[in-house]
């Protein structure tokens, strides 16, 4: 019993050194891909939020709110290209958009990102705010992303519209190559999906359709191999659901619910909620992530957690990504998967960017904002120890928004080459103005093989702790 007992101290002091090196590893330079440019007095200057990338052959383009409102959008969104693995960038703005630049909008928010191989376009899905209401809209570039055409409405104005998302059929066997597909809830009819598609590019697009019984937000659209479209969204009820498209987008399926969500409540007036991120590798098969606390004890901090499934209506149990140890008081939010789709099957290649505190007991003066950095190299059944991109962030330096200190409700990583391109906002000191801005690690950073198996852990918290969502988030 002696020699068990010294073993088992062995094998956890191990366990622990593994973690320490996790917060110990050297952060990787970086390179400040943008920083926002605009002067008016109605935002907060300088800052950008909300980053989402798409990789495609040899670039990267990344987008992103800058100069955010306290109530809602930006100022303008951000780009930034690169087609050397990270190593440079090309940064810009969009025109058109708002007043700041040469728009009739008030405001623009939530940019995802999204390339068209058949059209050889690549396209931004924006949400325009106006007097009127919210606007969907495309931004298309055939030059590779460095100039933008003016906008294209894809629906609206409306009000409630919010949380677009877009993705493209990039599969040459797929019956709808070439299809590309914009989604969004509307909060003012129940929080419902909708969904317009192109099939030209994103020159033109067709009228919305609807999932009967949806109601959510977070939508993050996914083209399979074989044509068929997944969307999993995060309910109003504290699930995650997913709804499909066997027609090009023609028709939706009823929600199907994927697993329930449990999630802490962030520290310090943080702006985060368990929003879905989800990637696909090469063989189609999607992971699916998010923050979450089942697996700890009195829900006291998150973990990310993750499921998978290869058709979007067989999902795998949730488990949980080992970052640090269990009940080590870290708190781990606002994921970004990405998935290298030039890898699949128990080889596929994972890399994953979020936020995280050191310590979850902390208040809006003591809490410490991080970016946190891991990889797989099978699948997602081992991770590597995690890499710390930036630390030590002070929440006022953040802008404030009415949810809360805001780097933005999603973060983003793609793969470039075989190599992983973490996007993130980063705040530096303030003084007598913001300095957040938007950055990468420079030359990307590779895979490294896993040490921390991901397991099935026993559920330490159940969802009848935690409220429902509320029914819309701000832009």
């Amino acid at each position: 019993m002696k020699n068990l007992r010294i073993l088992l101290s062995i094998v956890l002091l191990s366990s622990a050194l593994v973690f320490l090196q996790s917060a110990t590893a050297a952060a990787p330079a970086l390179t400040k891909i943008s920083r926002d440019p605009y002067t008016n007095t109605s935002s907060q200057h300088r800052t950008q939020v909300e980053p989402d990338t798409f990789a495609y052959g040899s670039t990267v383009v990344a987008v992103f709110q800058s100069g955010r409102f306290y109530d809602g959008g930006a100022s303008n969104i951000g780009w930034a290209t690169s087609g050397d693995n990270g190593a440079t960038w090309t940064y810009g703005f969009l025109p058109n958009t708002t007043a700041y630049a040469g728009g009739a909008y008030q405001r623009i928010s939530d940019p995802s990102i999204a390339y068209d191989a058949k059209h050889a376009a690549w396209l931004v899905n924006t949400l325009g705010i106006g007097s009127a209401g919210q606007s969907i809209l495309a931004h298309r570039s055939t030059d590779g992303g460095l100039s933008w055409d003016n906008p294209i409405l894809i629906d609206g104005p409306g009000f409630g519209l919010d949380k677009n998302w877009i993705a493209c059929d990039n599969a040459a066997a797929s019956p709808y190559y070439g299809n590309c597909y914009a989604s969004w809830d509307d909060a003012n009819n129940g929080g419902v999906i909708y969904v317009s598609v192109s099939s030209g590019g994103g020159v033109t697009w067709s009228t919305p359709t609807f999932a009967f019984g949806s109601s959510g937000l977070g939508v993050q659209p996914l083209a399979l191999p074989d044509g068929t479209v997944v969307i999993p969204y995060l309910g109003f009820n504290n699930r995650m659901y997913v709804i499909r498209s066997m027609d090009g987008g023609a028709t939706w399926s009823a929600p199907q619910n994927i697993t329930t969500v449990t999630s802490h409540n962030v520290a310090g007036d943080l702006r985060t909620v368990a929003l879905p991120s989800a990637e696909m590798d090469g063989g189609g098969k999607i992971y699916l992530a998010w923050q979450d606390c089942r697996f700890i004890k009195n829900c006291k901090a998150n973990d990310i957690v993750m499921t998978t499934s290869t058709d979007g209506v067989n999902w795998s149990a949730v488990k949980r990504i080992p970052l640090d140890r269990k009940n080590a008081g870290v708190d781990h939010f606002i994921p970004g998967i990405a998935a290298d789709p030039n890898t699949s099957g128990n080889t596929a290649h994972l890399a994953l960017a979020y936020y995280f505190y050191p310590s979850t007991s902390c208040s809006v003066t003591t809490c410490r904002l991080n970016v946190g950095f891991a990889t797989s190299a099978d699948s997602g059944a081992t991770w590597s120890e995690r890499i710390v991109l930036a630390r030590g962030m002070k929440l006022k330096w953040l802008p404030y928004t009415t949810l809360g200190y805001m780097v933005g409700d999603y973060i983003s990583t793609s793969f470039v080459n075989g190599q992983a391109i973490p996007v993130f906002a980063r705040a530096l000191e303030k003084k007598n103005k913001f300095r957040q801005a938007t950055y990468a690690p420079t030359n990307g950073l590779p895979v490294r093989a896993g040490v921390n198996a991901a397991t099935l852990e026993p559920v330490e918290t159940t969802q009848s702790d935690h409220a429902p969502l509320p029914i819309q988030i701000r832009p």
